[in-house]
């Protein structure tokens, strides 16, 4: 039962999301934002916001372990297979990406919080630390929004010409239905999170394993499945910007605002697993990300398959050493 629960719960957390990110879009498109920083800000928090209450909901039911897991799980997962999958279907050219900005800020929240994570625990004082280089990055986003418009006659309609290259934007959406899909995205959410974080947590109890290995492999890869999903279609409208931007964005939304928040709810203690293997996993996949970012590499079915080869021997390590 625990395992069909879990599954309802990611079903209902898909959904939740999904629905969640097309209202977003379309809301904040409608208002005139450029495309690229809907796809960074918008499309990743939304597609963050299953992480976000499945962190939450652990933090409140005393598994802590399960937040962290997911947190970083998901980072590594959406950089080895959230990109690598879409690299092996149809590739991604990333020649006209500018992102060397958006990346620069994700190694640095990357850095920052193993630096806070080696202290142990994330306690709320570090959680401060990491919304504050959160609003940072959303204020340097906002700048970027309004210079675009100032460079426009028409910063409104500019944007909705780029709508097409957000996943889930509808320029013929009406007001009524964007509505419901960001009530509907709010409501589902959170159902679906408790009922996954249950059942996620007697599975573990059920097997032997930590909460942590729960959230590194079962949760961060379900969890991942709505990037995973924007970045496919992404690349096969070859959209490599958006996609890179999506994973970016959805990153440093992982590390700063979901273990930021959750660290308001409670301590959030770091395993010794985490300190020693986990955390260096998940730079080392960062760090895979600049030749494509900084030299323009292509990011062709081989480096395809060696990102997803690379995914599937993390989940064997995590799991061998559980």
């Amino acid at each position: 039962m625990d395992l069909i629960y879990a599954s309802l719960g990611l079903v209902i957390l898909l959904l939740a999301g999904d629905s969640l990110v097309r209202g977003a879009v379309n809301l904040s498109l409608r208002l005139g934002v450029p495309a690229l920083i809907v796809s960074l800000t918008i499309v990743a928090f939304g597609t963050s916001a299953p992480e976000l209450l499945i962190s939450v909901q652990a933090i409140a039911e005393n598994v802590p372990g399960l937040a962290m897991g997911n947190v970083v799980g998901s980072n590594t997962a959406n950089i080895l297979l959230v990109l690598g999958v879409p690299a092996l279907m149809a590739g991604l050219s990333t020649g006209n990406c500018d992102t060397k900005k958006s990346y620069l800020q994700m190694m640095g929240a990357t850095v920052l919080f193993i630096i806070l994570s080696l202290q142990g625990v994330i306690t709320w004082v570090q959680g401060l630390v990491l919304l504050a280089a959160l609003g940072l990055m959303l204020s340097s986003a906002f700048r970027v929004a309004l210079s675009h418009r100032r460079a426009t006659a028409n910063g409104a309609l500019v944007a909705l010409d780029d709508e097409e290259e957000v996943e889930g934007a509808d320029p013929d959406m009406p007001w009524w239905k964007v509505i419901l899909f960001l009530v509907l995205g709010l409501i589902g959410l959170p159902l679906g999170a408790d009922l996954l974080v249950d059942a996620s947590t007697n599975i573990a109890r059920y097997y032997g394993v930590s909460e942590t290995v729960i959230g590194l492999t079962l949760v961060a890869l379900g969890t991942s499945l709505p990037e995973l999903a924007t970045t496919v279609m992404a690349a096969l409208r070859n959209q490599a910007e958006v996609a890179l931007g999506n994973v970016i964005g959805s990153n440093m939304f992982n590390l700063l605002a979901i273990i930021g928040i959750a660290s308001l709810v409670g301590p959030i203690p770091v395993e010794p697993g985490i300190l020693k293997f986990d955390l260096w996993v998940m730079l080392g996949a960062s760090a895979l990300l600049a030749p494509f970012v900084f030299l323009k590499w292509h990011m062709g079915r081989v480096w395809g398959i060696i990102l997803s080869v690379l995914y599937v021997a993390y989940i064997l390590a995590v799991l061998g050493g559980a």
